[in-house]
């Protein structure tokens, strides 16, 4: 029995992995369809190339920083020197290891079902610098994100670090560890960058910059809806008992109810103050019913779990026009908003169904969002010094897809 349960709760960390994997190319496809259609290409570019990064930067060194003393990872180096077998070790037991959160299964299983997270991080930066940051700088950046920053601030969640350890900071899948993360390192990039040639007019007013292909949009948000319960289900870790078989249940419920809660909100809000059903704000809406629910999607009833999507729905559409509008800082789809003030109640609202506390909910925030903020703040000015990160008025009016990829999305038009 204890063999049929480790490989059942094996299996499914593995396949709640590549649900979060498949995340990826919602992502790509969400951005890619909001993106103008001469910077698509590149775009798709940068999603597979991050991808990949965050794979290998969180093998070489981003595992062990978050989960410090927990597990041996065998040194890129003396693989490629051919001295050594590239991978996890396998040396000793896992019960010797001490498998984080108390589970024992493989820690190849759990690798994997960690590192999907670390891409999913590095992908909220992507969206928003979308249109006119160079690819060379933006990859550099993502080996710094995934290879130090996001493993220091997880360790203190997820590693047993100061803020579950010690505060008793509650955070299940993620809301303020990977989502807030992502949005605060996008904001700090953004606000180096700039925003895309065109975008306000010389008196600050917001011009529209129309993406290429709404259903290809709509497409990257039900690839994100269905990863999504990877992503929250996944966190449960194990099913291989009637508890945490039914707290998966739940999980599942909660998260798809939460991202419908957050679609209708946004819809109405549109529909109140423009008269019309805003369809990239609905898709919002669902990512921000989605986000807000990630930090305690298995204590909420259904009913509160569409409560707290519809006020993610709702926030994320005012935090848009908020960014957009009065800070004048360009995201081409709304990730800062989505990811991070979302990321932000998702985190706060936890006190609500569970017995966290809501100090230690605020200083949770107060050091993921600092943290991560100023840490990509000094990596981004720092990669600028050496690399511009900011493609020329030339470039960015050509498109990214002929100065940097020299492949066409649409070769058509």
């Amino acid at each position: 029995m204890e063999e049929i349960a480790f490989a059942l709760d094996t299996f499914y960390a593995v396949m709640a992995g590549a649900l979060v994997m498949f995340m990826a190319a919602g992502f790509t496809m969400l951005e890619a369809g909001l993106v103008q259609k001469k910077d698509v290409s590149e775009i798709v570019t940068k999603n597979i190339g991050l991808y990949s990064i965050a794979c290998i930067m969180y093998l070489a060194c981003g595992f062990v920083i978050m989960y410090p003393g927990s597990y041996i990872i065998e040194g890129v180096l003396p693989s490629i020197l051919g001295t050594s077998s590239f991978g996890l070790s396998t040396s000793l037991p896992n019960e010797d290891i001490g498998m984080p959160y108390g589970m024992d299964y493989s820690q190849q299983a759990d690798f994997f079902f960690q590192v999907v997270f670390v891409a999913t991080a590095m992908s909220i930066v992507s969206g928003a610098v979308a249109g006119r940051m160079k690819l060379i700088p933006f990859y550099l950046f993502a080996i710094v994100l995934t290879g130090l920053i996001y493993p220091i601030q997880g360790a203190w969640n997820w590693g047993g670090g100061f803020l579950s350890g010690t505060l008793g900071y509650s955070d299940y899948a993620g809301s303020g560890t990977v989502h807030l993360c992502g949005a605060a390192a996008a904001l700090a990039v953004v606000t180096v960058l700039g925003p895309r040639n065109g975008k306000y007019a010389p008196d600050g007013t917001s011009l529209p910059m129309p993406g290429s292909n709404i259903p290809m949009a709509a497409l990257g948000v039900w690839i994100l809806w269905l990863g999504w319960f990877g992503f929250n289900g996944g966190s449960e870790l194990i099913v291989s008992n009637e508890a945490s078989a039914i707290a998966v249940s739940q999980v599942f419920m909660n998260t798809n109810m939460a991202a419908c809660g957050g679609v209708v909100a946004a819809i109405l809000v549109s529909l109140i103050r423009t008269g019309k059903m805003d369809v990239t704000m609905a898709m919002n809406g669902a990512i921000a019913g989605l986000v807000a629910i990630t930090a305690g999607p298995s204590a909420p009833s259904g009913g509160a779990a569409i409560l707290i999507g519809a006020l993610g729905g709702v926030l994320v559409y005012f935090s848009i026009l908020f960014f957009d509008n009065v800070l004048k800082l360009d995201d081409p789809v709304g990730a800062i908003s989505a990811h991070g003030t979302v990321g932000i109640l998702g985190v706060m609202v936890v006190p609500f169904t569970s017995d966290a506390s809501f100090f230690a909910q605020f200083i949770g925030v107060i050091a993921i969002a600092g943290f991560t903020f100023i840490a990509s703040l000094l990596t981004i000015y720092a990669i600028n010094a050496v690399l511009p990160i900011r493609a020329s008025d030339d470039e960015q009016y050509a498109g990214l897809d002929s100065s940097e990829i020299g492949v066409e999305a649409y070769p058509e038009f």
